[in-house]
């Protein structure tokens, strides 16, 4: 049985456009094109970016067009100043489609974060990969296409986007917030949608978490009534992230402790030697990078302000 092939689905859907005027499928016909679907706060899609921005510039001039496609996974990544910050940060020069409907994402049938279509001058789908990974794979499709043949890019990822380290990896991304919330392990477990004073356990499990001080567990995160509120999480991995966000007013500090010290060298790209710091921006917060022994540890964050708002840890 021969399948008719798949064209490239209308972009119409998109709400804004950052770095282009507005595209559509019919006006690129004659390019190839890569469109990457993702959302800021995704720790998949920020190791996977430097690949992207590697082969928009390196096959640019061969007649490649990379369209990144937002589409938000949380409702504070609906915010357009949010992604425009997350575009400039990661150097993004190639268009943007905002997809706060999810109308495009919905044309492509996509379900995933990252995920990459390969389309073809003629304005066909030829390949598509979900998640990280298969990079070289990725790109000799793209040469395929243009029908160029040299030397892959060289590629390496810094700082938070550096590649997940995963040999050592044990901990499962873990969601906070009701809705896909698991392995909570305060004394008395969640009240939905209820402000209450949580406590941490006595001992904390092995991917496991906890809150203490007085918190509201909601659909997608918990929110900080008070200040002084912490949540407590026993990992394995070299990098631990959280991703966060907070209402109007002033920036937020926090205080980051591994097993109850200061994390010293092992602290991540937004937290200092002494576990200091600063919540301002809606995103993906490295609080640790371990430079040594990976092992089990407790983390502990703690914010000196209430208004945090805290909704899954990743880990690499």
């Amino acid at each position: 049985m021969v399948l008719a092939p798949v064209h490239m689905p209308p972009l119409g859907g998109a709400t804004e456009w950052l770095n282009s005027e507005r595209l559509d499928a019919a006006e690129l016909k004659g390019r190839v094109v890569v469109v990457n679907f993702w959302t800021l706060t995704c720790i998949n899609w920020l190791r996977q970016e430097p690949y992207v921005r590697a082969w928009s510039e390196a096959y640019r001039g061969d007649g490649l067009v990379v369209i990144g496609i937002h589409t938000p996974e949380f409702s504070f990544e609906h915010d357009v100043d949010g992604v425009r910050r997350a575009t400039a940060e990661r150097a993004i020069d190639y268009p943007v489609a905002v997809d706060n409907d999810y109308e495009v994402w919905t044309a492509f049938a996509n379900h995933y974060w990252p995920a990459l279509y390969f389309v073809d001058a003629d304005g066909i789908i030829r390949d598509h990969h979900f998640g990280e990974g298969r990079y070289e794979e990725s790109e000799r499709v793209i040469q395929r296409l243009l029908g160029v043949e040299r030397e892959l890019v060289s590629v390496e990822g810094m700082g938070v986007e550096a590649a997940a380290d995963w040999g050592h990896l044990q901990t499962p991304e873990t969601y906070l917030g009701y809705w896909r919330g698991e392995r909570l392990a305060s004394p008395g477990g969640v009240s939905p949608d209820e402000p209450r004073a949580y406590e941490l356990p006595e001992h904390l499990r092995a991917g496991h978490w906890a809150l203490a001080g007085d918190w509201t567990v909601g659909p997608e995160s918990v929110a900080l009534q008070q200040r002084g509120g912490s949540i407590a999480f026993k990992f394995q991995a070299r990098d631990a992230h959280l991703v966060l966000s907070r209402g109007a007013g002033a920036p937020i500090p926090f205080r980051v402790l591994l097993d109850g010290e200061a994390p010293g060298p092992s602290h991540g790209v937004d937290v200092d030697a002494d576990g200091n710091g600063l919540l301002e921006d809606g995103r993906l917060y490295q609080l640790v990078r371990e430079r040594n022994d990976v092992r089990r540890r407790t983390l502990q964050i703690t914010f000196l302000e209430a208004g945090a708002e805290a909704y899954a840890f990743t880990f690499g």
